[in-house]
């Protein structure tokens, strides 16, 4: 019998820099068995340095130099935590996240970058950002040029720090706004008496290219406050700035020099040739973040480069007991300074030449690294035997689609319910409802009623934390929708096989996150069931009160309006996340709504005078209507165009990606007049879904204002009509 591999390690990489993003491909290629790979970064992409003046310019779209992490995060097999690092115990094995969470490690690796924040300068945090760290400064660049370009704001700009990376951010600012009709003021503020300082003879070149594009150095000045319009300096002059940037040295992060770990001075880790912490044998680091006390280097994302293949493989022979490297930096590299235009400048041991040529040596060599990432090499699955393929083929199914996580993994409405046709009528008076509703319902004693539900999820995500959130969020829909206030809940957790310490570890995540999510629905965990196996399932039975009459799916009224909390798309996109096709912030912003709790959304419509409701999940907005139809003995009638869809489901659908249960789902609930990208969806297995509603018509506009004023992204999908129960649409794409 074949068993899966024990997990008996925890590497933790925390930041998604330049040499981490190269070990995680390293990983994916050749992964360390027994070893289980946490990656930490506070967003789903990383940017590319070497690409941030050639964006900011205009020449790269942002997708050009951004690394998505969701992407080679599940090309390498790790779980993928998005959170900022607030704390590091090397002692105790932690990193503590701002949001509270503790992710333990056996073996980490810190590559978190710099930043050139200046908090020392005042006004600063409330009217200037730092170029680093870059996604921070891309994403405000992008909203002030686009306000500039719209005439809402002078194209004022300032930059503070007068050497390369400096000068070169002033000069892209310049030619961004430049080709867009504007003439900007963009000043290059130095404390000293030159610009470039260190690099002399790239000077000539770069004044030449600020006189052409309109740049004007300020040297010999000190910036002492920043107002929302000026800069000002200590001999009282004011340089004119609507977007000032700080651009001066490369500075660590807080969390970081607050650290107990050995730090040099202003703050940065010192390690030794192997890229260990000094003392302590289990803590790496790389990139800006780290000092390496035997050949001392300026900040450079060459040597993060440089470091990867020596991190990768000291990280591995850290568990194996295999010998150490030394990582022995070059001390003259390439620079390729960009000069705003599609022009750069090479210099090397003092010596300089610029010209276009230059710019599509650097853009070859930007976008050669950067294929590394998005062209990840396909690890392919062998394919099925004659007999299996043929028996797939006629069951409707890809041999070489993976099969989903969540509900996406549903059996088929169809065979579930000739399954549930097989069971036995009920035999007791306490129990009030058959299968076949949200939840069950129960008369107590003193004629209260409790209604009980039981739900599980096959991982999509092997951040524990994150899928207890969804799995407790989704199974707590069905408590929801029935009008009832969540009481208790059993929890069952299977976990993939692991030492004794990687299960604790991932029992006090799932337990933490289960907790957070009931307790603030008014219910506890009472009790419930572990095991192993071989993958990630976390399940929940719960129990709740109902003070009135249920809300089932059968009081619904011919002309009632159809309203629904949340978007639907969720098993398209990680069905497409499965195969690496999904934009990874379309990953993270569904995991994020999907790990919401909707208790407020269901008392919002139970309080309008809904009179049917249920919650979308496995069977699809399609299913799960057609079962309010049965239910109500009435037709259904969607407006495709006002479902609300989740970001990237609409293109991924177009391509052509369904989640394994599409198929069954679009038979057992078809829909008339249908057609195109948007009627695929309408079968889509949700994952945590929304609340679908029946409400009297003159409710439903009010509902939606309340549901969309408190978050949620609700809207009036469709009407119940008279008629034989079935569903058609009155708006196509």
């Amino acid at each position: 019998m074949q068993q899966s591999p024990v997990l008996v390690r925890d590497l933790v990489l925390i930041g998604g820099g330049h040499a981490h993003a190269l070990v995680a491909r390293m990983w994916g290629m050749r992964p360390l068995e027994g070893v289980r790979l946490t990656l930490i970064n506070p967003h789903p992409t990383a940017p590319y340095s070497g690409m941030l003046p050639g964006y900011i310019a205009g020449h790269y779209p942002r997708a050009a130099l951004e690394i998505d992490l969701v992407k080679l995060a599940r090309f390498a097999g790790a779980r993928l935590v998005l959170g900022h690092a607030e704390e590091i115990d090397p002692e105790a094995g932690l990193v503590r996240l701002a949001d509270g969470r503790e992710i333990g490690w056996d073996l980490a690796s810190i590559d978190v970058g710099i930043h050139a924040e200046m908090p020392e300068i005042e006004g600063f945090a409330a009217h200037a950002t730092g170029a680093k760290p870059l996604d921070l400064y891309a994403a405000r660049w992008e909203d002030f040029r686009a306000r500039a370009l719209a005439g809402e704001v002078a194209p004022e700009v300032a930059v503070i720090g007068g050497g390369i990376a400096g000068a070169e951010l002033a000069l892209a600012m310049a030619h961004a706004l430049g080709t867009g009709g504007l003439r900007p003021r963009v000043s290059l503020i130095e404390a000293g008496a030159e610009i470039a300082a260190a690099n002399p003879g790239a000077r000539p070149a770069l004044l030449s290219a600020m006189r052409r594009l309109g740049v004007a150095p300020v040297t010999g000045a000190r910036p002492v406050r920043i107002e929302a319009g000026a800069v000002i300096l200590s001999d009282g002059r004011r340089i004119a700035s609507r977007f000032t940037v700080g651009a001066a040295g490369a500075r660590a992060h807080d969390w970081l020099a607050r650290a107990p770990l050995p730090l040099t001075q202003d703050g940065f880790v010192r390690v030794g040739a192997d890229l260990r912490v000094e003392g302590h044998e289990a803590l790496f680091a790389a990139g800006d973040c780290a000092h390496l006390t035997h050949a001392p280097r300026p900040k450079a994302g060459v040597y993060a480069v440089r470091a990867a293949p020596v991190l990768y493989h000291n990280l591995a022979a850290a568990v194996t007991g295999a010998k150490m490297r030394s990582f022995r930096p070059q001390r003259h590299f390439l620079k390729l300074i960009a000069l705003g235009e599609k022009s750069a400048i090479a210099e090397k041991w003092g010596r300089t030449v610029s010209g276009p040529l230059l710019w599509r040596w650097k853009d070859r060599i930007d976008r050669r690294f950067m294929a590394r990432f998005h062209a990840l090499p396909a690890m392919e699955a062998p394919p099925p035997a004659p007999h299996v393929a043929r028996a797939l083929e006629r069951e409707g199914l890809e041999a070489d689609r993976p099969l989903c996580g969540g509900c996406g993994s549903k059996v088929a409405p169809d065979t579930l319910a000739r399954a549930l046709a097989s069971l036995p009528a009920l035999g007791r008076d306490d129990v009030l409802s058959a299968p076949g509703d949200d939840a069950a319902l129960l008369a107590l004693p003193g004629g209260a009623r409790q209604v009980l539900t039981t739900d599980h999820l096959r991982a999509f995500t092997h951040d524990h934390a994150l899928l207890a959130r969804i799995a407790t969020v989704h199974a707590l829909g069905d408590i929801w929708a029935m009008g009832a206030r969540p009481q208790a809940a059993l929890l069952s957790v299977t976990l993939p096989r692991m030492s004794a310490a990687l299960q604790a570890r991932s029992m006090d995540e799932i337990l933490t996150a289960c907790a957070e999510v009931l307790r603030g629905e008014g219910a506890e965990i009472v009790g419930g069931h572990s095991s192993m196996g071989a993958e990630l399932t976390i399940g929940l039975s719960l129990t709740g009160l109902i003070d009135g009459a249920p809300l089932t799916l059968a009081g619904a009224r011919a002309g009632d309006a159809l309203v629904l909390s949340r978007p639907i798309g969720s098993g398209t996109i990680l069905a497409a996340e499965m195969r690496g096709a999904a934009d990874g912030r379309d990953v993270a912003a569904l995991l994020a709504r999907m790990a919401r709790p909707q208790g407020d959304a269901a008392r919002i419509l139970a309080r309008a005078g809904a009179r049917a409701m249920t919650d979308v999940t496995g069977f699809g907005l399609a299913g799960h209507l057609m079962g309010m139809c049965r239910a109500s003995g009435l037709s259904a009638r969607l407006d495709l165009e006002a479902i609300p869809l989740y970001p990237g489901a609409l293109e991924l659908a177009r391509a052509g990606h369904r989640s394994t249960i599409w198929p069954a789902n679009r038979r057992a609930a078809p829909v008339r007049g249908a057609k195109g990208p948007r009627a695929a969806l309408l079968h889509d297995p949700q994952t945590a879904g929304g609340m679908l509603a029946a409400l009297p018509p003159e409710a439903a506009e009010g509902a939606v204002a309340k549901l969309r004023a408190t978050g949620h992204e609700a809207a009036r999908i469709g009407e119940m009509c008279a008629g034989a129960p079935g569903i058609g649409v009155s708006g196509q794409a």
